[in-house]
């Protein structure tokens, strides 16, 4: 019989779990909803489609804003509350970004929804981990992170279906939804027992914590500058490519992105489970193997059955090796700053890999498309593959005093 106890914390892991996939999912959708429309808004504000894709950038630019003020924040007060006021902060904005009237608007908004995503993933990650049995750890965490992937799939929907019957500013407007996970988080998200056993007590002491882990830290942040680079390298330009190279119209490539973001979801969960086993490193450069494998057909492939299938595989690699992140990052961090250290070590490696899509359209014009994307993702394996040899993992790493 499940006591009363045991019942109440699993009920409370699930909800922890759900609210931080949905967060994800639907910050992630915000964020790719960009990513259907760079020619629709080149031609809206009039200006050129490289202009479009820097806002990408600056969205990826201001995230370690948002993971510095939403991380602090979680450490000193709790998971739940920064949780809900993340989820109505970018809530608000993404359905700004519909209402924008010219370029400089867009901009600055889109660079303001970067904070917003910033902030959701570390305390987010920290949460779910926290809650989850240490058994589970590794397929929860493929869980979560696949709720980036569902996020991208959903903007694809949302490009096929929406974007022709309703215009690129419902596309935005969309972004509302998220605002009702704030209320399911309050209603129903229990606060973290390791946070409350660990918590810090001052704002300064999870700073002086994070500065003594410098070393750790500063690996985090190289080892998430290059999963940036594998992720963003092979995702946020990908649509365009397909535009370029092979003269997709907007319907199929939308189509085919839901189908590579099935394969993400899928890679996700299965590599996650396989840290669980193998553990968290061996897990990742099996993720990493296979990309490395589909690469010249993902880059190359000429039919459309040999595109969809490559482009299916690679992101089943890429959100495989992404879906061991978020336990990796948490069982590497102090206790006192798990709410600081991961999203923040995520987000600044976001910051160092933000010209990633303007490094790759650079590169498209010297080499073409297809060894931009290939050769750009070739290096990024290679580095990878050395960081996570010479790393270390701190598989199963308990987070709350006698359990």
């Amino acid at each position: 019989m499940i006591q009363p106890a045991n019942a109440a914390k699993n009920s409370g892991a699930r909800h922890a779990v759900l609210a931080g996939f949905l967060g994800w999912t639907l910050d992630a959708f915000d964020f790719f909803v960009v990513v259907f429309l760079y020619d629709t808004l080149a031609h809206q504000f009039g200006v050129p489609k490289k202009s479009i894709v820097f806002t990408v950038t600056a969205t990826l630019a201001m995230r370690p804003l948002g993971a510095l003020l939403f991380g602090l924040f979680s450490d000193r007060y709790g998971r739940r509350v920064p949780l809900m006021l993340n989820v109505l902060y970018f809530s608000i904005i993404e359905v700004l970004c519909g209402f924008s009237p010219n370029y400089t608007f867009f901009l600055i908004m889109r660079a303001l929804f970067g904070i917003g995503m910033g902030g959701e993933w570390g305390v987010g990650a920290s949460l779910v981990m926290e809650a989850a049995p240490v058994r589970w750890r590794g397929i929860l965490s493929g869980i979560l992170q696949a709720g980036y992937s569902v996020g991208y799939l959903l903007a694809a929907v949302a490009a096929r279906f929406l974007l022709p019957a309703f215009g690129w500013r419902a596309m935005f407007w969309a972004g509302a939804v998220p605002a009702l996970l704030a209320l399911y988080i309050r209603t129903k998200v229990p606060e973290s027992e390791a946070w409350r056993q660990h918590r810090a007590a001052s704002t300064g002491e999870v700073l002086r914590v994070v500065a003594h882990e410098w070393k750790r830290f500063t690996y985090l942040i190289a080892l998430m500058t290059f999963m940036m680079f594998l992720s963003h390298g092979t995702q946020d330009l990908y649509p365009d490519f397909l535009q370029e190279v092979h003269k997709f119209s907007g319907a199929m490539r939308a189509n085919v992105a839901i189908i590579y973001n099935c394969g993400a979801v899928v890679g996700a969960i299965i590599f996650g489970h396989l840290s669980q086993v193998a553990g968290r490193r061996k897990g990742m450069m099996a993720g990493l193997g296979l990309v490395l494998l589909v690469i010249p057909l993902w880059a190359f492939g000429q039919t459309l059955p040999l595109i969809i299938l490559s482009a299916f595989l690679m992101q089943a690699g890429v959100q495989g090796a992404w879906g061991v992140i978020p336990v990796h990052l948490n069982e590497l961090s102090a206790d006192a700053a798990r709410g600081l250290m991961p999203g923040l070590a995520y987000q600044l490696g976001i910051l160092l890999a933000s010209p990633t899509n303007s490094i790759q359209y650079a590169l498209r014009d010297r080499v073409g498309y297809q060894w931009a994307i290939a050769g750009f993702e070739i290096v990024t394996i290679a580095v990878l593959t050395v960081l996570l040899w010479t790393g270390k993992e701190d598989h199963s790493h308990s987070f709350v005093r006698n359990s």
